[in-house]
Order: structure tokens, then C-alpha cells, then sequence
């Protein structure tokens, strides 16, 4: 199973998030980074998907040239690959420039799942996982509790006010995970270290000059990691998903 995770570097949670007033927008520069916590869980649930299924975790992360510090932190947690979009003419895109950047990159890699956090810790718009997945053309299932994969069908519970809702769809599709459906891993010293002393984050893939973002030449520029992905378009949306009300109580059946 070829798993992707989208993740974001974020401010640290000790950081006291300042706005930029010419340009609204957060200001990143001289600030200490972390891999966000909320994409820590997508990690931690595709390696535990990994470890049961087999296969490989490529995390794809859009950000600055620092954004490298949280990408050595997933590969130390276990990642197998690392994508990086970074480009100065991604800067400040909105939710949907952020997704279609990500779908671009996600294109070039077969994959069978894709995992995100509901939303991230620093600018909480929820907005990227919905749209990335129409842009990929796969079924959405947001909210995840809890995540199963059986055969090419993946069910999750998905959180509700009365409980969850069993929500199943065919793969690929994409899911989004919520903080409490796990606790990350602690990265091993020998994941340290291998992260630190390998080319294990790979060179920035770049617009290739191209002054608008958000465009699919992002991710087929010619830098020699970018060279060895293979594409991968998703088929139609598999949409037959089904839901089961649950109660609390009957959660713990």
C-alpha cells in the first residue's frame, strides 16, 4: 500500500503568531518550526497502516526552505520519502493554490491512500483536504476516529455530535484524521540519525521560473528527485460510501 501524507511546518506552539501588516500574512521568518502536531497523527496512522499492510509513506509538505526541520522529524518517525514544494511564487497561496500545488506533486507518485489532519494548528481553515480531493478525483472521508484498510475498501468512524458515524469507501480516496484517533511515536535515535546523515529530505521541487503558483509544471520541474517520481492520476471517485450511526455507549462494543 503506497500511502501519502500531506503535512505542514507551523510555528512551534510556544511561538506567539504574529501577522505581517503589509502583507497579511503570518510571519515565518526567524521563527523557531515544528512538523504541526495535527500532521504528526496523519504520519503516525500511515506508518501503523505500513506496518500492518506493508508499503510506503511519502510525505509531501509545500513550505520554505526551513520547512526541512519537520520533514527530517517524519522521516525520523519512520517515513520512507519526502516531497518538498518550495518556490517563492507559492508564497501566501490561498487553500486552493495549496491544493492544487499538492495535487500537482500527489500526480506524480502512485498512491492508494492519502491522509491529512482535519485541519492544521496555525491557520485552521479545514478547506485544503475537501478541495485536494476533488482535484484528485477520489472519495473524501473526513473526521477520522479511528481507520481500518480491508482489501481496497477503507472504513473509518468518523466523529459526530451523537457519537460516529462507519463511513467506507473504495480506494484510493482520502481521509482526514482528528487529533485523538492516536499518539504519535517518538522518532528513534537511529531514525535521527538516519534523516540527519542521508540526502533523506530531497531537493526543494521548483516552478522552474514560472511566476504564478498553484500550476501542475511545479511539480515536473527538472530537479533530480523530482526526475525519479512516476505519475499517477487517480481514476474515477469510487463514492459509494456508507454511514451507520453510533451511539457513545456503542462505541465500546
Amino acid at each position: 500500500m503506497n500511502i501519502v501524507v500531506c503535512a505542514k511546518i507551523v510555528p512551534l506552539a510556544s511561538v506567539t503568531i504574529q501577522i505581517d501588516p503589509a502583507t497579511k500574512r503570518i510571519i515565518r521568518t526567524g521563527v523557531s518550526q515544528e512538523l504541526d502536531p495535527q500532521a504528526a497523527k496523519a504520519v503516525e496512522e500511515a506508518l501503523r497502516l505500513a506496518d500492518r499492510h506493508g508499503g510506503s509513506v511519502t510525505l509531501v509538505v509545500m513550505g520554505r526552505d526551513d520547512a526541512t526541520v519537520g520533514i527530517r522529524s517524519a522521516l525520523a518517525m519512520g517515513a520512507t520519502a519526502a516531497v518538498h514544494l518550495s518556490d517563492p511564487a507559492l508564497a501566501g497561496s490561498d487553500a486552493l493554490g495549496t491544493s492544487k500545488a499538492l495535487a500537482a506533486a500527489i500526480r506524480k507518485t502512485p498512491f492508494d491512500l492519502v491522509l491529512c489532519a482535519t485541519e492544521s494548528s496555525d491557520s485552521y481553515t479545514g478547506l485544503v483536504p475537501g478541495q485536494l480531493a476533488q482535484l484528485l478525483g477520489i472519495p473524501p472521508l473526513t473526521f477520522a476516529t479511528a481507520l481500518t484498510v480491508d482489501g481496497n475498501v477503507v472504513t473509518i468512524k468518523r466523529q459526530s455530535e451523537g457519537g460516529y458515524d462507519t463511513v467506507s469507501a473504495e480506494l484510493p480516496a482520502l481521509v482526514t484524521v482528528t487529533t485523538g484517533i492516536n499518539e504519535p511515536r517518538y522518532p528513534t535515535l537511529k531514525g535521527i540519525m538516519g534523516a540527519k546523515r542521508s540526502g533523506s529530505t530531497p531537493p526543494p521541487i521548483s516552478a522552474s521560473g514560472r511566476a504564478t503558483s498553484a500550476r501542475p509544471e511545479l511539480a515536473s520541474a527538472c530537479s533530480p528527485w523530482a526526475a525519479r517520481l512516476r505519475g499517477h492520476r487517480a481514476g474515477p471517485s469510487r463514492t459509494r460510501a456508507t454511514a451507520e450511526n453510533r451511539s457513545p455507549s456503542s462505541s465500546s462494543a
